[in-house]
């Protein structure tokens, strides 16, 4: 199928502000599909507040703007350059968040701007811990027990019911800052401490801490197949965030009958979302059982790696399924990618 050809000309949000050793993975993912939508003839306008990245060079959108990653901002920019689609979900969370603003404050139903790769309710779905859990309902798939909680006083009753240890962090969190695994309820209490000094936006989740193998997928679906590159193994304990583990394709310990779940579950989830593109899905084994953690509907840390690892380009599929094609068109089939005959270790430098 060519692509849409209503899509003429892209506003890519990138990842702004973020932690030094972090920007790299998605200013790769950023730079990629820039240079895949220039070779498909689109114009491309490209936000980013970080001047230090590849992303931002003169050469690699048509149109830069190196400015505050903020709703007014990005408004003023499309009011000038006028694309007709917006691709938020290359920069991380920061893409995710922005989007959700625009669609919130009725800017993108007034001007007719479409988001590329996934639509509100998909974000919404996958984020909102409350509307992922009916999704898992749904679907039949094993969840981790978990709560969404605003005080205190409700993060000690709902650690209590679930059962320590649990993992307590801020919903909508950028680059896994925040995580703590809590064992009693001083834990509990020293975080909410912590979270308390700053302004928080968002609710606090809880999450039954499941002592098990993590591990993570990057696919790309079309809405209708799924194309997995590979699933990478965690060598630490879960709760270690993905962009810092260490981390081993193919996987070493994880049996062939739970890889083939793996790809089910994420066939299932994607499609159920409406993800069209890039989708980061982790999930845990514990006692035999395949667990899903969460479900981001964007690119990841960990995009680079398994992209250079399997010699599958993740980004410039993702933006050619983006634009309207599909992966069987592109000559690829559904489902998990066949292994390669060696093993790649990903890990951080700290």
């Amino acid at each position: 199928m060519p692509k849409d050809p209503r899509i003429k000309k892209v506003l890519v949000i990138g990842s702004g502000p973020i932690i030094i050793g972090q920007a790299a993975e998605f200013d790769y993912s950023g730079t990629q599909a820039c240079r895949a939508l220039k070779a498909e003839g689109i114009e491309t306008v490209l936000l980013n507040s970080n001047p230090a990245t590849i992303m931002t060079d003169p050469d690699v959108a048509d149109h830069v703007y190196i400015e505050p990653m903020t709703l007014e901002v990005v408004e003023r920019i499309l009011e000038i350059e006028k694309p007709d689609s917006v691709l938020p979900n290359l920069g991380g969370q920061m893409g995710l968040n922005l989007s959700m603003e625009l669609a919130r404050s009725g800017y993108l139903d007034r001007t007719g701007i479409r988001l590329l790769a996934c639509k509100p309710e998909t974000i919404d779905r996958a984020e909102d811990r409350e509307l992922f859990k009916e999704t898992m309902e749904k679907l039949h798939q094993p969840i981790i027990p978990s709560e969404v909680v605003e005080t205190l006083q409700d993060a000690l009753a709902c650690a209590n019911r679930i059962g320590y240890p649990v993992l307590v962090r801020p919903s909508y969190v950028l680059g896994g800052q925040g995580m703590q695994i809590a064992y009693n309820d001083k834990d509990i209490e020293d975080f909410m401490a912590i979270i308390n000094m700053y302004s928080q936006e968002h609710p606090i989740l809880v999450d039954k801490y499941l002592m098990g193998r993590e591990l993570e997928v990057d696919a790309v679906c079309d809405g209708e197949d799924i194309l997995i590159p590979g699933i990478m193994e965690h060598i630490e304990r879960a709760g270690i965030h993905s962009g810092d583990s260490i981390s081993v394709y193919p996987p070493i310990k994880i049996e062939k009958r739970h890889q083939e779940i793996i790809a089910d579950y994420s066939h299932r989830l994607a499609t159920a979302l409406h993800v069209v593109g890039l989708v980061n899905i982790q999930f845990v084994i514990y006692d035999d059982k395949v667990y899903v953690i969460e479900v981001n509907p964007r690119s990841s840390r960990t995009i680079p790696y398994i992209t250079k690892v399997t010699g599958v380009p993740i980004i410039e599929l993702a933006t050619r399924v983006m634009l309207g094609e599909k992966l069987k068109d592109l000559g690829y089939g559904t489902g998990l990618y066949p292994e390669a005959p060696y093993y790649a270790v990903k890990m951080p430098v700290f």
